[in-house]
Parts: structure tokens; C-alpha cells; sequence
């Protein structure tokens, strides 16, 4: 949507005025959503989060930012932030509000009300990225060409691909990533939206989801949050996986495989499952180089950075970046005149910030050595061992 950059900048420079007015930031993020410019959007609507962690517009603004950006995880934490803030007599969702009765103990889905039209599957887009552009993850995309890529070549593709591991290591821009590689479309389904009291709207969103996917075939259909799919809509997805849905390469996602239904990952269906790692310091040094593309810098030193920060997921990377953005915007602020980032302000940032593979690695660990039917988790308990963790 075109927005006119005057007004953004008269914006800026009330924000530079009074940068304690949380209202002029929420402004801001807004139109910077709409001007395609989600990364300075996310930023602005931090800041005013940090003042006020309730405020429904921004965290609005904070998930269509996470989401224009393609990071999914931190998309679902301010939706689930946002149901959390909104009014205790339902469940605040961005495209749907559902009336509840907070006396009503019960789980029992409504029917659908005659008349009742769930929203339209979105198009699919037409990723400009490929697997070059991830850093790093040598071992994933030797996976992916051998289970989804080099079959299509040969005409004998059928199946697809689970993808799981640590949150913010990049799974959906992978699944992005293969659409690119493809010159394929692609869709994305987050399952953990599907939920709902409404009895057949779940299914209903599962069955339009793949026929989006058909009718722009070849399209790659990313199912997100595998593992919160509801157990009545688990016969769906397999009636969709199991139909013919020539040109559609399916792809799902989840940060806790232990919790996806087995049928789903039987032969034919999600039969083939790669684990997504933390980024090397290779890849660490790229996504340093692309967070702060664009952006004032002095003296910043990427490979020092990656040195400093194993363990740490791309959105990680990423939250470091904005802290020290936020640091020398607030510099500026102070001095009235830019001040570049730096890598004083990057350590300082990297210092506070603990990497977050951490806790789901020690998670991983129980399920991966008590629960590895068939071999499942090989390749994370080698992972595991290699890198000395838990």
C-alpha cells in the first residue's frame, strides 16, 4: 500500500521529540506495515510494547511485522500475546473474534451458524529466494534435494518433508526457500489459527488450504505448528495427504516433533524428517551482515559477533540487533544528532541476549533418547553428541 513518506517523517521527528510517547510509535508501525518496511515497523513497535506490554494496536503491528518478515515463531508469540491482552469475554484473534461465555467450562465446539463464511486461504506468493540464500545448513539442504528435490526432476515425487528443531533457526524461511528453488508458489497453513469453536471450520480451513495450493500448482504448502493441529482435524490432513494434489510438495513444520501424531508421518505422507540446527558461525555471520543491512553502522565486525554468539537461533540474532538499534536510538535522541550502531552496543546487546536453542535442547534430549521409535531422532542425538549438549 502506498504511503506517503511525508507524513512517516513528520512521525520521525515527533518520535525524536518525545520518544516516550508510545501512541506516535504504534502510529508509525502501522504505516510502516503498509509501506512494506516491516523490520523498522517491528522495531517501533518494541519500543512502545516496552512501555506499554498490553497495548493491543502494538502488538498487532509487532505480529504483521514478524510475519511480513517470515519469522513464524515470533509471529505466534504476539498472537498469542494479543489473545492474552484482549477482553476475558473471548479470544481476540486478528481476523476473527469469537464471542464466549466466561461461565462456560465446557470445550464443546459450536456448528457452524448458517450464513458463516471462514476467510479465503490467502494467494500464494512467488518467493525470490533459493537455497543459497540460507547460511549455512549444508545437512538440511542435502536432505531436502535428496527427499523433495531431485524426485520432482524424475517424476516420481510423492510424500513430504517434516522439518523440526529449535524455534527462530529458520524452518519456514527454508520452506520458503524450496518454493524458490522450485519456481513454485507458496502457501503457508499455521494450524495453531485453525483452532476454533466452531465445529467444521478447522477441516474446513485444512481442505481450502490445499485446494489454494492446487489451483496455483506448482505451489510448496507449508503446515506450521504440526504438532497443535487438533486431534478431530488430524483425519482431515491425512484424507489431504493421502488425495492426489498434483504439484503441491507439502512441507510441514514444528518445534516439538515428539507431539505430531505418528499417522501423519507414515509412508507416503510426512515420511521424511530433517532437523533444522542453530546456525553456524558461518551462517551467524551472514544473518549479522543482513540484519544490519540497510542500517547506519560504525565499525561493526560480523565475524566477531558469530565468534560470540553459538548457540544463538537467527531470531536471536535478529532481538540482538534491534537492542543495539535501540541503543543508538536512543543515543541520538539524547545527543540530537544519528549515532551509528556499533559493536560496543552489538556486545552489549550479545552479552544480555542467551541463546534460546538452549532450553529445547535439553527438552529435545529426554524425548530423543527414551522416544526414538524407528530411528526418528538419530540425526538430533548425533547433533546432540557432537556438540556436547544438553
Amino acid at each position: 500500500m502506498s504511503v506517503d513518506p511525508s507524513v512517516i517523517a513528520a512521525l520521525e521527528t515527533a518520535i525524536a521529540a518525545d520518544p516516550e510517547n508510545p501512541a506516535l510509535r504504534v502510529h508509525l508501525a502501522s504505516l510502516l506495515v503498509m509501506a512494506g518496511d516491516p523490520q523498522r515497523a517491528l522495531e517501533h513497535a518494541r519500543v512502545a510494547l516496552g512501555h506499554d506490554p498490553d497495548h493491543i494496536e502494538a502488538l498487532v503491528n509487532a505480529r504483521d511485522a514478524a510475519r511480513a518478515l517470515g519469522d513464524q515463531a515470533l509471529a505466534e508469540r504476539y498472537r498469542r500475546l494479543l489473545g492474552a491482552a484482549s477482553e476475558p469475554i473471548g479470544t481476540f484473534d486478528a481476523d476473527r473474534w469469537v464471542e464466549t461465555d466466561p461461565d462456560d467450562e465446557t470445550e464443546e465446539p459450536f456448528e457452524i451458524p448458517d450464513g458463516f463464511a471462514a476467510a479465503a486461504p490467502p494467494d500464494a506468493e512467488r518467493p525470490r529466494v533459493t537455497l543459497d540464500d540460507v547460511g549455512g545448513q549444508e545437512g538440511v539442504k542435502a536432505r531436502l534435494d535428496a527427499a523433495l528435490l531431485a524426485p520432482p526432476r524424475s517424476a516420481e515425487a510423492r510424500g513430504g518433508v517434516l522439518l523440526y528443531g529449535p524455534p527462530g533457526c529458520g524452518k519456514t524461511f527454508i520452506a520458503r526457500a524450496v518454493a524458490g528453488e522450485l519456481a513454485a508458489g507458496f502457501l503457508a497453513l499455521p494450524l495453531q489459527d485453525t483452532l476454533s469453536t466452531w465445529l467444521g471450520e478447522a477441516e474446513r480451513c485444512v481442505r481450502d488450504a490445499f485446494a489454494a495450493a492446487s489451483r496455483a500448482a506448482p505451489c510448496v504448502l507449508l503446515l506450521d505448528d504440526l504438532d497443535a493441529v487438533h486431534p478431530r482435524v488430524v483425519d482431515q490432513l491425512l484424507a489431504e495427504l493421502d488425495a492426489d494434489h498434483a504439484g503441491v510438495f507439502v512441507l510441514a513444520a514444528t518445534d516439538h516433533p515428539w507431539d505430531v501424531d505418528p499417522a501423519l508421518r507414515r509412508p507416503r505422507r510426512l515420511d521424511h524428517t530433517v532437523l533444522v540446527v542453530p546456525p553456524d558461525p558461518l551462517a551467524r555471520e551472514t544473518i549479522f551482515r543482513k540484519a544490519l543491512d540497510g542500517r547506519p553502522v560504525r565499525g561493526v565486525d560480523p565475524v566477531e559477533l558469530a565468534r560470540r554468539t553459538d548457540g544463538c537461533s537467527a531470531a536471536d540474532i535478529v532481538h540482538i540487533v534491534d537492542s543495539a538499534a535501540e541503543l543508538a536510538l536512543q543515543e541520538s535522541v539524547r545527543t540530537g544528532a544519528m549515532h551509528p550502531i556499533t559493536q560496543p552496543q552489538l556486545e552489549w546487546a550479545t552479552a544480555r541476549t542467551a541463546p534460546s536453542t538452549r532450553a529445547w535442547f535439553a527438552l529435545a534430549h529426554s524425548h530423543a533418547r527414551y522416544a526414538n521409535s524407528g530411528g526418528q531422532f538419530d540425526d538430533l542425538l548425533a547433533y546432540l553428541r557432537s556438540n556436547k549438549l544438553p
